[in-house]
């Protein structure tokens, strides 16, 4: 709100200057007969239309985007800038024909006075402040539209001093001077108009500024997780820039940790640039460095299966790879086989080697069971059941905080913790819980779910 207001009113007082500007040389021209002057004056009045137009582009180019506008209005600025540059080529064949004919008929009746003089110096002085304005609030705000304004502003400068020296010379008896004045003005004009067309011209064709995509790149690639820049690119829209942009990830990664890889990227581009909005696409890129498991269980999630204990066999140059999978227990055994069988499909197309692989169907439950409490002496009689079988097993310790719950159907699901040394492998403990739990299901044929916590003696 605040670079709208700067702009809105730096282009308000530079339309107001611009007209006084503009009367001042008219009439001052008219009276002594200066060519100079007369094309200074034109070139005011331009500047005063391309103020009034400045003012208009500005306010229309801070509107929100909408429905219709999707990247906003500030093109509008840039549209502005263009018929500036039009406005500009057309002076500059006016000065240039004038002068021209002045010089050709040989008609040079200029009269000097102090007054031209004065007028011209005025001239001076207010473009330099204009000018200073208008670049300082265009740098500010990224303003298109006011750097145009600023630019004209400058020529002034330069023309209204080689009009002053050209009256200088008409006063020395050089009569062409002036006329020849009014050419430089022109080639001045003209100069501004190319400078100011091309830049014009590279906004509206969405050309990229010169060293923001590879900056951009930059800032990417120090993200960590970024393995590449698939594609990107840069829309200047004004003050902001649009950008869209592909980059590849480890296809291992979660979908929550690419979120975060994404939001870093946009936080860090954020920081260096006024990006008006921003478009993160990823692509899943396998690496050489991954494992066999890694590479099974992304193809198993790619199939909706979550795949675990996954381990792989080197026989006779033959690899073989085991795992269990979850499958949804409410199917039947054809549609879980069918399931699998897909899975084991690309699993071969993905390793592109002979391969046996061996998969365990797991029921997924993902049903809610209601369940209720045992009675103190059925609890007591289960309870010591299950320390009896973990004292047969070696290598486990206080087996504590036992829950068991009765479903309808009078099946048990049992919870319980046990402890083991710190210094056991986890394989061991896995191996040693999953006897406990054979051992349970076997003391008690009514056992319908048993999970075992294991945790360090002294946790």
């Amino acid at each position: 709100m605040e670079n709208s207001h700067k702009k809105q009113h730096v282009a308000l007082t530079s339309v107001l200057a611009s007209l006084l500007l503009t009367i001042m040389k008219l009439v001052v021209g008219i009276m002594t007969g200066s060519i100079g002057i007369i094309s200074e004056a034109a070139h005011s009045a331009l500047d005063f239309g391309a103020a009034a137009l400045t003012l208009f582009a500005v306010k229309m180019s801070d509107k929100p985007a909408d429905t219709k506008h999707h990247y906003g209005h500030a093109k509008v600025e840039s549209v502005s800038a263009l018929i500036e540059t039009g406005l500009l080529v057309v002076t500059s064949i006016w000065i240039i024909y004038a002068a021209a004919e002045r010089l050709m008929a040989g008609t040079t009746e200029v009269k000097v006075t102090w007054y031209a003089v004065a007028v011209m110096v005025i001239s001076i002085v207010v473009d330099f402040s204009r000018s200073r304005a208008l670049s300082r609030v265009a740098k500010e705000t990224n303003s298109q539209a006011l750097e145009a304004d600023a630019l004209h502003f400058s020529s002034d400068i330069l023309s209204s001093a080689v009009v002053l020296l050209g009256l200088v010379f008409v006063s020395m008896g050089i009569a062409w001077a002036d006329a020849v004045a009014g050419i430089a003005v022109a080639l001045l004009v003209g100069w501004a108009a190319f400078s100011l067309g091309k830049k014009t011209i590279d906004v509206l064709i969405d050309a990229a500024p010169e060293g923001l995509g590879e900056r951009i790149e930059e800032i990417t690639m120090t993200v960590g997780g970024v393995i590449a820049i698939d594609k990107i690119r840069v829309k200047p829209t004004g003050p902001q820039v649009f950008i869209e942009m592909a980059v590849c990830v480890n296809r291992t990664l979660s979908v929550e940790k690419v979120q975060r890889i994404c939001a870093e990227i946009e936080k860090k581009i954020r920081e260096e640039f006024p990006v008006g909005d921003i478009t993160i696409n990823t692509r899943p890129i396998a690496l050489n460095s991954e494992t066999i498991a890694e590479r099974v269980h992304v193809i198993s999630l790619n199939h909706n299966l979550h795949a675990h204990n996954i381990s792989t066999n080197l026989a006779e140059q033959k690899k073989q790879i085991s795992f269990d999978v979850e499958i949804d227990q409410q199917l039947t055994i054809k549609q879980a086989h069918d399931t699998v069988n897909r899975l084991e499909d690309e699993l071969h197309r993905e390793f592109d080697e002979e391969l046996d692989i061996c998969i365990h169907l797991d029921p997924l439950r993902n049903d809610d069971r209601y369940t209720g409490s045992l009675q103190p002496g059925e609890k007591e009689l289960v309870n010591n059941t299950i320390i009896k079988a973990s004292q047969s097993i070696e290598n486990i310790q206080d087996v504590h905080d036992i829950l068991i719950r009765k479903s309808e159907e009078g099946k048990l699901f049992i919870t319980l913790h046990c402890s083991f040394n710190d210094d056991a492998l986890l394989e061991d403990v896995h191996y040693l819980t999953s006897q406990l739990e054979g051992a349970i299901y076997r003391s008690m044929p009514n056992a319908g779910r048993v999970i075992i916590h294991a945790e360090p003696l002294y946790a």
